[in-house]
């Protein structure tokens, strides 16, 4: 594959070939997975994989990836490197009848035996936004908090996402996330070497298909979209702006945004957000200590604390370590900086525990770098209280910070989209009735 006069590495033809989908997408990437690398086997197997899941082991919460995931070296849980958003509305009116409720069932049940499930075989979930909702004349119970998307600073004017379906197709395979959602919306008679024969095909309506990537070396691999400066990209960065994130320790656990109770008890909700990123104002306006000053803390710059991406850190950013986040104030005036990780710090629970498990990756959908910001959190109440502390309201124009100046990384990154989903649990994740 290549792209004008240039010959595309093997990793960039993979990922480009997510973005284009359809068959001629899903055509190349097996062509490319079937091919063995200089130092690996092929790393495609097309028989039905060993090890798949009955479906009655699999756990009752779809946001359960991490036991099946890969981990760093220090235990932190590994993000899947392609992903796939598919945003649908369903094509009837009303409450949705039992009829389609069944074959929506067997198809993602098909899907998740067709499948290892696991990051090396796939992981999806399936949410329902509000607007799914007001189809019914029940509300939702009060044990679930699934406000209309809305915007959380003054400074942003996003647009928001009402289809009422987002599934999220997440493998390290980029071809198991395109077959995948070729089978579910009936465009193939095999997928994985089974045959296919539940779908969702005629019962929903694809309205947008979004992609995205994350992992060491593939934000780099693709910096040739606007506004990327030449070689800016760490080589080993797994995000665009150059940093690791996901720190275990800065992660809420999979039990902590789990609904605990009511009739979607095992749920969680799903905050999704598209972030378009400024990278060349982040790479050529400041240094590197700047950098890490507004991504972490002030702190961490004066002491060097950040190695790299930040392989070094291992399990923590450090900002409950440092303290740091009982210096927003302080830093703002003292040293007209406060960091992202620093003011986040202050969104956590009475326990002290994170309240959002990020699951968000970097994209160049529409030709312009960005990140699929999706989170899980039991409450989207949870996900507004930190991106409220995100937005350091309270230290603008303190010191030399101001409303997005050196607040963080405000300043490199504006809100496009908004939307939020109930992921229930995966015994109603076929068109969930309100109770």
């Amino acid at each position: 594959m290549t792209d004008g006069d240039r010959t595309l590495t093997r990793r960039e033809a993979l990922r480009a070939a997510v973005a284009v989908g359809g068959s001629a997408g899903l055509a190349a990437c097996l062509n490319l997975e079937n091919q063995p690398t200089e130092t690996e086997e092929a790393d495609r197997d097309t028989d039905r994989p060993d090890g798949t899941e009955p479906a009655a082991e699999l756990p009752n919460r779809q946001h359960a990836w991490d036991e099946f995931s890969r981990t760093d070296e220090h235990g932190n849980p590994v993000l899947a490197r392609h992903h796939v958003l598919l945003l649908a509305d369903y094509v009837g009116d009303g409450p949705v009848d039992d009829g389609d409720r069944k074959q929506a069932a067997n198809a993602f049940r098909e899907l998740e035996e067709t499948y290892r499930w696991a990051s090396d075989g796939l992981l999806f979930t399936v949410g329902y936004s509000p607007a799914y909702f007001d189809r019914y004349d029940e509300p939702l119970p009060e044990s679930v908090d699934l406000p209309q998307p809305a915007a959380l600073a003054p400074f942003e004017d996003p647009s928001f996402d009402t289809p009422d379906i987002l599934i999220h197709l997440a493998s390290d395979r980029a071809s198991a996330v395109l077959e995948a959602k070729q089978a579910l919306f009936g465009e193939l008679e095999t997928a994985n070497g089974s045959e296919v024969t539940e779908t969702i095909d005629g019962i929903v309506e694809l309205v947008d298909r979004r992609t995205g990537f994350i992992g060491p070396g593939l934000p780099a691999e693709h910096d040739d979209v606007d506004g990327v400066p030449d070689g800016a990209v760490p080589e080993d960065a797994p995000l665009f702006m150059g940093f690791k994130s996901g720190f275990v320790e800065n992660q809420a656990t999979e039990d902590s945004v789990t609904i605990a109770e009511g009739p979607f008890a095992g749920g969680t909700t799903q905050h999704l957000s598209l972030l378009r990123t400024e990278l060349d104002q982040w790479y050529n306006q400041d240094s590197r200590e700047q950098r890490v000053a507004k991504m972490f803390s002030a702190t961490h710059a004066a002491e060097d604390l950040v190695e790299g991406v930040g392989d070094n850190l291992g399990d923590s950013s450090l900002v409950a370590e440092t303290g740091v986040g009982d210096r927003v104030s302080d830093d703002a005036f003292e040293e007209g900086v406060v960091g992202h990780a620093q003011k986040l710090a202050r969104a956590r629970d009475e326990d002290g525990e994170p309240r959002l498990l990020r699951r968000d990756f970097a994209t160049v959908d529409d030709g312009r770098t960005g990140v699929h910001f999706l989170s899980l959190q039991e409450s989207i109440a949870d996900f507004i209280q930190t991106r409220t502390a995100m937005n350091g309201t309270d230290v603008a124009n303190v010191g030399g910070v101001g409303t997005k100046n050196n607040n963080g990384i405000l300043q490199y990154i504006t809100t496009v989209r908004r939307g939020n989903y109930l992921l229930p649990p995966r015994s109603k994740r076929s068109f969930p009735r309100p109770s």
